[in-house]
């Protein structure tokens, strides 16, 4: 398997995972919330109840999180070829190696470390757009653009 196909199966993943994660976390939340329904009322009750209401909000805004990550691999077209970095593209530099897509963090393919970033972050952003041979200054720390691919 390519690169960069490696390294956006793993961005996949990552979004499932999340996604399984958060809607469990949300099924169980409503599991609870009728349970709180049936049991005594009073001040305990209501206070259990604004609890899972919140963790419920939280569950929602994660999982808004989550679908906007989706809408981006959908955007991403990894058989595009270009000396231009841009979403999709993996670009290494003489400090580290990312790859233009959503936040998920450290992948790892062949042993070699890859950041996966989103295009809206501080680094995505200064990214796109660039060439190779163009340097970037990111937290004070100089980087050379080596390849795009």
């Amino acid at each position: 398997m390519e690169i960069k196909e490696n390294l956006y199966q793993q961005c996949v993943d990552y979004v499932n995972k999340r996604l399984q994660t958060v809607e469990e976390i949300i099924s169980s939340n409503q599991k609870a919330l009728q349970s709180e329904t049936k049991s005594s009322a009073g001040d305990k009750h209501e206070t259990g109840r604004a609890m899972l209401q919140l963790e419920m909000e939280k569950a929602g805004q994660q999982l808004q999180g989550i679908t906007q990550m989706k809408e981006v691999l959908t955007r991403i077209d990894i058989s595009k070829k270009s000396k231009i970095a841009h979403l999709g593209s993996v670009v290494v530099t003489d400090k580290a190696s990312y790859f233009l897509s959503i936040s998920s963090g450290q992948l790892i393919v062949d042993d070699k470390q890859y950041f996966s970033v989103s295009i809206s972050s501080p680094i995505g952003r200064l990214l796109l757009g660039k060439k190779e041979d163009e340097t970037v200054v990111f937290n004070g720390a100089k980087q050379k653009i080596k390849e795009i691919f």
